[in-house]
Order: C-alpha cells, then structure tokens, then sequence
C-alpha cells in the first residue's frame, strides 16, 4: 500500500493546532486586561521578558551558526539545514508561548474578579497556546523534512537542532527565573519580613519575568525537542528494523496527528465543576485527550500495520504517561505525607527542613524510574521481543508524548497564574481576587511538578529509544558492538556518563547561587539606599535586579550548555563508538535519578513552605515559615534550574551519537 500521503496528514494536524493556538490566542487578548495600574506592571513583566528572549537567542544564534556550518562540512548542507529549521521552530515556540503568558496574566487577574472558574478558563487557554503551538511546530517540523529530503538520517538533524535550543533555554531560563526568585525570597520573606510579590521588593518584577522565560519559555523549548527526537527516533527505529518500510517509518507521524486533534477536544473539557477542584478539571482534559487519542490509535495501527500489537505498545504509553503523572502529583502536592513530613520537620528548623527534603526527592526518584523500567519491559514483550521490541518501545514513547499539547499546557498555565497573583498583590487588588489567583497558583505548583516529571519520563523512553537507534546505525555501517561491564572502554564510558549529569548539575545549581547573590546584594543596598521603600514613599529600582539576573543568565548558561556536546565529541572521537556507548548508558541511567531527585525535592520543598503559609504551624513570619522559606530557596534551583534541564542533557548526548556515526564506526581502540 502507498503511505507517501501520510507526511500531508501530519503537516495538516499541525496545521490545526498551530491554527487553534491563533484563535486561542484571539480569545485571550479579547479578554479585558484591568486597571491601568495592572497593565503597567503586566507590561513591564513582558518588557523585561521578551528583553531577555531576544539576548539570549542572539547568545545561541552564535553558537547555533558554527554548529551549522560544522555539520554542512561534516554530514552535509541537508543536515545542516534540518538542524536551523529544528532550533527556529523550537525558539519560535517558546517565543510565541512567552508572549501570550505576559500578556494573559493581567487578564488572568481582572478574571478573577468573577470567579475561580472564569479565572481557570482564562489561564488554561493562556497556557494551552504554548502547547498547540509545541507539538503543531514539532509535527510541521518532522512531516516537512520527510516529505522535502525523504532521507531519514537528515531528521536527526532536526532533533539536535531542537535540543541544543532546548539545553540552552532551559539553563539560561532556570538561571535568571531562580536567581531572582531566591534573591527575592531571602531578602523580602525572611529578612523584611515582607509578602511575596510586595511592589517594595526590588526583585519583584525579576522574579515574575522569570516566570515566563524558566517555566514557559524553557518547558516549551524541551518538550518540542522532547516531541521531535522521539517521533525521530521512532522513524528511524522502523526504518533501520523494518529495511525502510513506510508503514513502520510513518506510522509515528499518524499517532502525533491523532493526538493532536484528541488534545484539542480535551482542551474544551477543561472546566471547574461543582467541587470546585481544580487540579480535577485540569486532569479532565487530560484523561478526554488520553481516551480519544487511543480510541483512534486503534484502527489506525490495524490499518496500517496489519495487526493490533503496536496499538497495545502504545497502551503501554499512555498507562505510563498517567502512572508517572500521579506518582509525582504524590511528592509534591501538599495533601499527601511527603509534603506534609517536610512542613511538619520545619518545626525543629532549618536543618531539619532540609533534610527531609532530601529524603522526599532521594525517595520520589524510584517509583517513576520503575514506572519506565516496567514500560519498557511491557512494550518490548508486548511487541514480541527482538527489533519488533524495541521498535514497540519506540511506540510507547511516541504515545506518551502523544499528550504533549494538554501536558505543555498544564506547564505553561503555572507562570500565567504565578504572574497573575504577584499582580493582583502589586495592584492592591481586593483580598477576594488575590484568594482566587492563590488557589490558581497554588495548583500551577503542583502541575509544574508534574509535566516536569512527565517530561523526565518521556526524556528516559525516547533516551533508550535513541539508544537502539546508535546501535542500530552502527551495526548498518557494519559496525556490531557488544557493551560488556568487563570491557574497560564501556565502563571508563559509563563514568564519564554519570560525571556529566554531574557536572553539569553542579554548574547550573553553582550559576543560581552565585547570581542570587548579586541580587540579594542589590535588593539590600536598595532598602538601605533608598529612602521611602518600606514605607510606601519611595519607589524601588526594578530594572537593576532584572538587568543583573539577564547578564548573569547569558554568561553562565554557555559552559553548562556545551559541556554534553563537547563531552560527547571528545569520547566519540579518542575512544570510539565503544566507550561513547557505555557514556549514552551513564548519561540515562544516572539522569533519570538525578532528573527525578531534583524535580521532587524542589517541589516538595515549594508547596511544603506553600502548606505552612496557609496557616498551618504558626503561618506566615513564623519561625516554622523561615525554615520552610530556606528548603524552598534550596529547591527552587533543584525544580527549576537543572532538574528540567538534564533532560534535554540526555537527548543532546544521545542526539549527537547518533550523528557522528558516520564519522567514528570505524575507530577501534
């Protein structure tokens, strides 16, 4: 049967949600947008953000250049040119996303006005564009290059393209968005003795710009590179397996174009019912898109493959998606014991905060890592073992971010919210509406947590897939290696792996600390140096706190952001395809725990000092409060910072393995 019509299908789905996302974008900036007062402070978040969009993609438009000119001479200009099209479309997304989040925060504020239900429907929509826009540019990306170039090896490009934007955006995002929210924290919270989002707290504007450029700019950016490299290496698995057959190398595109029309239908089932819970209504859609995504999964599989065992490697995805979702909304949400334990610990102190926090996120790391192990398991019996397995592994992972849009949205909504109550705080707005924006935030946390565990989940699944794929295109240039523990070139590979998690944790969590220390320096000099703050009078200087954090972000982002690509050249090239095999192993392996721990530790920490907050033991200024203040600064570089960024750290190594292939098969050591 002829399936060279398929790659339209899929540029028509992304066409419709690239089309949605206008039209949700039209009804959002329909919205009013409050008092003048509201506007000036929503337009002086969305000055600052964009400011710092625009310096840091001129930082990796720089380096973005010499990689492209690099893989022009070494794989050719198609490659090259995939590898463009891959950064513009993830930076296009994160760009688009960005914008609509700063300016949907002020309409999210006046929306609360009416309501916690009106408030949720214009805050979802505000962050389901980012999302119809992820997976449509993801799609459009990977049908587009198949149908220009029909070679399979050129898509690769397309994935490293996305995931270098992607290392970048999420470092250079976590960088600026935790410095500032620590600076703030440290000097407002506990020192002034002042409410978060305080118009006298210098770091104010900083914190809520980095909101958008961390939480939405960066979510998004990872998780089309997320898509793309997952729906690539599924392609690729199904043509190295299948000797290029087209069901097996189009048939990922078909699951993307289902899901992303069953994802716009969950979008619509997104509302706030009797129970007023929002976290249900915001799971409703989740499950609708799920359901439906599946329903068509099914005759789609029969039709083209023959059979229904990739529709059951596909189930497999999706129950994984759900598991791994649930068990992070159970480390981090505050009605569950984790949380609980860690505010319950602040009573003795400090320390003691800190130390349950550990234990929650060591804790936190085991059952999604087992979630993965038994997905991959189940996937690959279910497949019938052998290529067939691994291509059925390939499959989960596909339908696992075949819910890319609804869970990019659920990520997005939190820095729409988080801005909409620093708002309503900044404005004096009436307690009422800041109770509205606080229940909203409150559960923005939590979704944060989870579509940040989603996307370690679906980084682990595509990582092993990516894995198979190196393998596979080894032993096609005729090159058929065996990783064996006994040989000292895989395991020397293996503790470089788990060394680059390593490092580069160190240095994005080291680049927070030392930028949060400049703007604790400044917020301090500024109450001590401006007369009037504390009293109202005076009016503080926001733009030396985001100017600070922008230059610290640029400059600390580069080192962190090259160290897996040069890494990953330097072992590929004096140590061969043996010993980069064993690095691929580590980097997953050890980024998988790594990933998780940071995630869910910083979660935890955050909603644990959220719970006291609310009044339980002693409330706020408490000294339970100031411990709980000190996990949270301690987490919000682990959650935000380079937690999510090991993600796209595992794919980058993954990603350039593949590509140099060519280039190293035959060195042998």
């Amino acid at each position: 049967m002829d399936f060279s019509f398929i790659p339209w299908i899929g540029i028509g789905a992304a066409g419709l949600a690239i089309l949605f996302a206008v039209y949700l974008i039209s009804w959002i900036m329909a919205r009013p947008a409050g008092t003048e007062k509201m506007q000036a402070i929503s337009k002086a978040v969305q000055e600052g953000a964009m400011a710092y969009l625009a310096r840091q993609y001129k930082t990796i438009t720089v380096v973005g250049v010499i990689v492209a000119v690099a893989l022009a001479l070494a794989l050719g200009w198609q490659t090259a040119v995939a590898f463009v099209i891959g950064a513009f479309f993830s930076g296009l997304c994160g760009f688009v996303g960005m914008s609509v989040s700063t300016r949907g925060n002020a309409r999210v504020a006046e929306a609360a006005k009416q309501g916690l239900a009106y408030g949720l429907s214009v805050s979802f929509k505000a962050g389901a564009v980012t999302g119809m826009m992820c997976v449509g540019l993801a799609l459009l990306g990977v049908a587009g290059i198949w149908l220009v170039f029909h070679d399979i090896h050129v898509l690769v490009g397309l994935g490293f393209g996305g995931s270098l934007i992607a290392l970048f955006a999420r470092i250079g995002g976590g960088i600026f968005t935790k410095s500032a929210d620590v600076g703030a924290d440290l000097v407002g919270k506990v020192e002034a003795g002042i409410p978060e989002d305080d118009p006298r707290n210098p770091a104010t504007i900083a914190d809520n710009v980095g909101d958008n450029v961390g939480d939405c700019a960066g979510m998004a950016a990872d998780l089309f590179e997320t898509y793309a490299v997952t729906a690539i290496g599924a392609m690729l698995l199904g043509y190295l397996i299948f000797n290029g057959a087209a069901e097996y190398v189009l048939y990922p595109v078909m699951l993307g174009a289902i899901a992303i029309v069953a994802s716009i239908i969950g979008i619509f089932f997104v509302r706030l019912g009797g129970s007023a819970n929002i976290m249900g209504a915001l799971y409703k859609g989740v499950w609708v898109s799920a359901i439906l995504a599946l329903i068509g999964f099914y005759p789609v599989t029969t039709w083209m493959l023959g059979d229904a065992t990739m529709f059951y490697a596909a189930l497999v995805g999706v129950a994984a998606t759900v598991l791994i979702m649930y068990i992070t909304d159970y480390y981090t949400a505050s009605n569950f014991r984790p949380v609980k334990s860690i505010a319950h610990a602040s009573q003795s102190g400090h320390g003691t905060n800190i130390i349950a926090g550990l234990s929650v996120g060591m804790e936190s790391s085991i059952p999604p890592t087992m979630t993965i192990v038994a997905g991959i398991l189940a996937a690959y019996y279910v497949g019938g073992g052998g290529g067939e397995g691994l291509y059925a592994i390939g499959i989960a992972s596909m339908a696992m971010l075949s819910m890319t849009g609804m869970i990019v949205a659920l990520d997005s909504y939190g820095p729409v919210t988080d801005n909409a109550g620093g708002i309503a705080e900044m404005a004096d707005l009436p307690g009422e509406v800041r109770k509205v924006t606080d229940a909203l935030d409150a559960v923005g946390n939590t979704t944060k947590a989870v579509t940040k565990g989603y996307a370690i989940g679906s980084a682990a699944l595509a990582a092993i897939v990516l894995f198979a794929d190196y393998t596979a295109a080894l032993k096609a240039q005729g090159t058929e290696l065996i990783f064996k523990l006994n040989d000292p070139l895989v395991l020397a590979g293996l503790f470089v792996g788990g060394a680059i998690v390593f490092m580069f944790s160190s240095l994005a969590n080291g680049a927070v600390g030392r930028a949060a220390y400049s703007v604790v320096e400044e917020v301090r000099r500024q109450f001590r140096e401006i007369p009037g703050i504390m009293e109202g009078t005076g009016k503080p200087e926001y733009g030396r706190c985001v100017d600070i954090v922008t230059k610290r972000a640029l400059k600390e982002m580069v080192v962190p952001g090259l160290l897996p690509v040069l890494t990953t050249l330097l072992v590929g090239f004096l140590l061969g395809p043996l010993a980069l095999g064993g690095v691929l192993i580590g980097v997953i392996v050890v980024g998988i725990y790594m990933a998780c721990f940071q995630n869910n530790a910083g979660g935890a920490w955050d909603n644990a000092k959220k719970w006291i907050e609310e009044g339980m033991y002693g409330g706020k200024g408490s000294e339970t409060h100031k411990a709980a203040v000190t996990g949270d600064t301690v987490g919000d570089p682990l959650k935000d910072t380079a937690g999510p960024a090991v993600n796209p750290v595992i794919k980058v190594v993954n990603v350039v393995a593949l590509l140099i292939v060519p280039l190293i098969h035959h060195i042998v050591r």
